[in-house]
């Protein structure tokens, strides 16, 4: 099987293990469940009134909601990425394409990251693995990934815990921080970075954010466990056992979102890693996320339709709506200052 193949085939498998399995990280979740908001019996607002309008990427939006970054690189990601960007558009949120290498190296697989047509106004995330940069990929790639995708934005992901669980991974992460903060310096669209389930601490989103990087996104454990997806699909037998050590690996959500914000006061944060209702998105928000990402818990309705995706969108939006209600915050600005989320 040649290198394409491979890649082709690996997607395939995380979608399927993602859609099938329970591949959950951290037995204590992402931390949303240790906040709980204080109700306000008398908000002194209208429901109606509730203001989530944001920006991001200089582009507004109805809501500060991302669809996170999945899939992409195989004509099923392709349907996938098409209805949740449709379906992105209609309700304002903003979108991220899972990783494209795969764009850059086969003309059919670029296909499944072509979501312009259907998605023409929302911020729009082009990814690619952190780890490309050390090995060969630069500003020219990233410059035809933008170009290929239309995106406002390339995000990084740090997946090294994956890549090392993965039989065919790339594990050179040795002087990363000097690549992106090169990519930074030369590149004119914004760069973001990315965990992909184990989250980002305040120290290094620091060191990001000094490095040039325009946000991150902490995703932290409780969500997605990609030791796990990997133990599922992998056939190496010290893998498969070592990986099961890594079940509870990572940094909750929620402890992420507060680090990152008190190390990078002034930094673009987003919010995800286990995000599974509009409450969670309130409370990282109030936490001090700018954004909130929501990745595996649209899977499953973008497998079955984009009408689906729609209705899970639109429920996010409303519990959002519903909990600034219920502690009496007017619009963004009022949730993140309330001091009506208190630890339990």
């Amino acid at each position: 099987m040649d290198e394409h193949s491979d890649i082709q085939r690996r997607k395939l498998e995380h979608i399927d293990i993602c859609l099938r399995e329970e591949v959950g990280g951290l037995a204590e979740g992402p931390g949303f469940d240790g906040y709980r908001f204080r109700h306000l019996a008398l908000p002194e607002i209208d429901f109606e009134s509730v203001d989530t309008r944001t920006t991001f990427l200089g582009k507004p939006i109805r809501a500060p909601l991302l669809v996170s970054s999945m899939t992409g690189g195989t004509p099923e990601a392709g349907v996938i990425n098409r209805r949740l960007a449709a379906a992105a558009q209609r309700r304002g949120w903003a979108m991220g394409l899972g990783s494209a290498r795969a764009a850059l190296e086969r003309e059919a697989a670029a296909e499944s990251f072509r979501v312009r047509k259907v998605a023409p106004d929302i911020p729009l995330l082009v990814n690619l693995g952190a780890v490309q940069l050390n090995l060969g990929y630069g500003p020219d790639e990233c410059r035809r990934l933008l170009a290929l995708t239309e995106a406002d934005a390339v995000v990084l992901h740090l997946n090294g815990l994956q890549e090392v669980f993965q039989p065919e991974g790339d594990t050179g992460f040795a002087g990363l921080l000097d690549r992106i903060a090169s990519l930074c310096e030369r590149l004119e669209a914004p760069v973001g970075v990315k965990e992909v389930g184990w989250g980002i601490d305040g120290g290094t989103a620091r060191r990001l954010f000094e490095a040039g990087v325009a946000f991150v996104d902490v995703a932290g454990a409780g969500g997605t466990s990609w030791s796990e997806v990997e133990r599922r699909r992998g056939r190496d037998a010290t893998r498969r056992l070592a990986a099961e050590a890594f079940r509870d690996w990572g940094i909750p959500t929620a402890t992420c979102i507060r680090e990152v914000r008190e190390a990078a006061p002034g930094g673009i944060v987003i919010g995800s890693g286990g995000v599974q209702s509009g409450v969670d998105a309130a409370k990282a928000l109030a936490l001090g996320a700018d954004m909130a990402g929501f990745g595996r818990a649209l899977l499953a309705a973008a497998a079955e339709s984009e009408a689906q995706v729609e209705t899970q969108l639109e429920r996010l939006e409303f519990e959002l709506r519903a909990a600034m209600f219920g502690i009496g915050a007017a619009d963004l600005a009022a949730l993140r200052r309330t001091d009506r989320l208190m630890r339990v």
